[in-house]
């Protein structure tokens, strides 16, 4: 069997019930141009998942995570039957495969649940069946079978996962943005897109909070020698940056509103807590200059977190703020979320500047 096509829609595609029938148009007419089928992974609707967190938590503040993952993933699941509905009522077989269903094997973890073993066969058992096959991206299951989730914005891992599964040399990220850009376009500007860029730079902007791409997702493209071609996620869906072997030193600033920077005691203790994270396979980084823990990308209740493995609790110290160059990095803390913006417009300014030095690290506000 050919490959299939493999493209990944995150949930700002679908910010409307009509944008469903629309993108089940666009794909039919993919087909009808290109031949092939396809592989689509999509992610629930803006703000669903925290909906379904916000009344899990109105039900029980500090719940399990096996019961998190089993209702978060929830969000996905509608995005993709909704999909597969619009397909039907365009003529298309199509059909969900759900991740429990998908052959995607993780660890035990539930939440933030690591890939272990993907089985192609569901797959390509569905695409002799089907001409498009659905799939709720950031789903995948244990060893017993028990729903697992693969972490916020994990769409893009599923996505690569699948692609590597099926032999495909592609894997096609449609969102909001056509590509990487120097700093997120929505909140700085005068950004600049990155066209090439190399799987290492990808995988060290992700680390440090780039909401563009999965960090996971871009160390097993690279694994599997998977390109991944950043698109826009509505007509004519503009090609913008493409992640692969090739690519020039960057320079970017990374700004997540959502990561927190936590303060310890000691070196010992944010050590402690640095490996706790780790291990739990939340993207945390151990700051260098003093006892420092940055958590990436937010959707962690951090006191319950460190309740449970007995850590003693760190202190905010605010919202990292990371320029790079090439493979060198400086990570600030500003105190709040507005002064981080207003930090974060500064450092790129300074890091494209002609002849500008690179940026210190330093707290701002502490």
């Amino acid at each position: 069997m050919t490959a299939p096509a493999v493209l990944k829609f995150g949930g700002s595609s679908f910010r409307t019930l009509a944008a469903y029938g629309d993108l089940a148009r666009a794909l039919g007419e993919r087909m009808d141009s290109e031949g092939g089928k396809l592989v689509v992974v999509v992610s629930g609707q803006p703000g669903e998942t925290e909906q379904f967190r916000e009344r899990l938590s109105q039900v029980n503040p500090h719940p399990e995570d096996e019961t998190v993952a089993g209702l978060l993933t929830l969000a996905d699941t509608i995005g993709a039957q909704l999909l597969a509905t619009a397909l039907h009522r365009g003529g298309r077989r199509a059909t969900v495969l759900a991740g429990h269903q998908l052959g995607l094997l993780t660890d035990s973890a539930f939440m933030w649940a690591r890939l272990e073993h993907t089985d192609p066969g569901p797959l390509r058992a569905a695409l002799a069946d089907h001409d498009i096959v659905v799939v709720p991206g950031g789903q995948a299951a244990d060893a017993q079978g028990r729903p697992t989730w693969l972490g916020k914005n994990s769409s893009d891992l599923s996505a690569v996962a699948i692609a590597a599964a099926v032999g495909a040399p592609r894997c096609e990220i449609h969102s909001d943005v056509d590509g990487i850009y120097s700093t997120d376009p929505h909140l700085v500007s005068g950004t600049r897109l990155l066209k090439e860029v190399s799987y290492n730079i990808a995988a060290l902007m992700s680390l440090y909070g780039a909401k563009v791409l999965h960090r996971r997702s871009v160390r097993l493209a690279q694994k599997h020698r998977v390109e991944i071609v950043c698109r826009l996620n509505r007509a004519p869906f503009t090609e913008g940056s493409v992640i692969g072997t090739r690519g020039a030193s960057a320079a970017a600033v990374v700004l997540n509103q959502r990561s927190v920077a936590l303060s310890y005691d000691s070196d010992a203790e944010a050590d402690l807590a640095f490996a706790a994270f780790h291990a739990a396979n939340i993207d945390t980084i151990r700051l260098t200059g003093g006892p420092l823990v940055a958590v990436v990308g937010g959707f962690v209740d951090l006191a319950e977190f460190q309740r449970r493995k007995g850590l003693i609790p760190g202190v905010y110290a605010g919202v990292p703020v990371t320029a790079l160059r090439g493979s060198k990095v400086a990570t600030h803390l500003a105190a709040s979320e507005d002064e981080a913006l207003h930090l974060a417009q500064r450092l790129h300014d300074e890091l494209h500047h002609p002849g500008a030095g690179f940026p210190e690290p330093q707290l701002i506000g502490a």
